[in-house]
């Protein structure tokens, strides 16, 4: 196993997947080199080591190690609040290609879980300690590994769309078509096949876009991009569905499941989604490719 060390001990093995989720939580203490995340300085402050644990934490692969080798459970910081809505997720599963995923908190006291973490008891426990889950919504097929438990530990329902039900059969609700569907007050579902057959994208409170794989923010050209060398079904497809929905979506937060996230006032997202529009129509069919990825 290859890895990559420092003096002050902290490194990254040869398991990682280059998912870039330890680079979105420590950026400049984590890089990228040679196809995956490498280690590159040793925290200087406590702030940095809380970075470092936050990364450690969410590693679908455990690939960030500290000195001793086991991250400290006392700095494990998930759910970890991005505002006073949504939570990250953090525990990032292997069997979901690492994707991120939310805690969407409501008015009510209640949550609804967008995509979801590795699965485990504790995890769920410390989900459910914000308030009784509702729901869990998939995003689409890659990220339905850990869907039924979830949903069936909170007692919630299970969203999917009927493009990519093969993946979640037993769900108990199934978004059709390609309409808006209302989930509940605030919450709506935007069918956006592209990446998939049956991709979505939540909206809730004209503020919060959990847009899955469909488009991210990406530190490379620091603007909104689409996954055009890792999209399974068709990218004319995903170009159809912007092109159908983005004067639709107002929001200030783009909370993807791979790729980073960002916070954006919602004139300038509005913009940058209509520019995202323009330039997918401009894109052609190409083989899936996970090493070209711009994060």
């Amino acid at each position: 196993m290859g890895e990559e060390r420092s003096e002050a001990g902290w490194q990254v093995d040869g398991r990682c997947m280059n998912c870039d989720v330890a680079r979105q939580l420590a950026p400049g203490l984590i890089g990228e080199a040679g196809g995956r995340s490498v280690v590159l300085r040793q925290p200087r402050s406590h702030t940095e080591v809380r970075q470092l644990h936050a990364a450690a934490h969410a590693c679908p692969t455990r690939s960030i190690r500290p000195p001793d080798g086991r991250p400290d459970a006392a700095l494990d910081p998930f759910p970890m609040a991005l505002d006073d809505t949504v939570h990250l997720c953090g525990h990032n599963s292997p069997h979901t290609a690492g994707a991120n995923s939310y805690l969407l908190r409501r008015p009510d006291g209640t949550a609804m879980m967008v995509d979801t973490p590795r699965w485990s008891t504790s995890l769920a426990a410390r989900h459910e300690a914000l308030g009784p889950v509702t729901d869990v919504l998939l995003t689409h097929r890659d990220h339905a590994a850990h869907g039924r438990r979830y949903a069936d530990r909170f007692g919630a329902r299970l969203w999917i769309h009927e493009g990519d039900l093969d993946a979640a059969p037993d769900a108990d609700r199934v978004l059709r078509g390609t309409d808006p569907a209302e989930i509940a007050e605030g919450v709506i579902a935007f069918p956006l096949p592209g990446h998939t057959r049956g991709s979505v994208l939540y909206l809730a409170d004209e503020r919060y876009c959990f847009s899955g794989d469909s488009f991210y923010w990406s530190r490379t050209t620091a603007d909104i991009e689409v996954a055009d060398s890792v999209t399974w079904y068709s990218i004319s497809e995903l170009a159809a569905s912007l092109a159908r929905t983005a004067d639709r979506l107002r929001f200030e937060w783009l909370l993807p499941g791979h790729g980073d996230r960002r916070r954006l006032p919602a004139d300038d997202m509005a913009r940058r989604l209509r520019r995202l529009t323009a330039r997918t129509r401009e894109l052609r069919p190409r083989p899936v490719d996970f090493t070209a990825m711009r994060w």
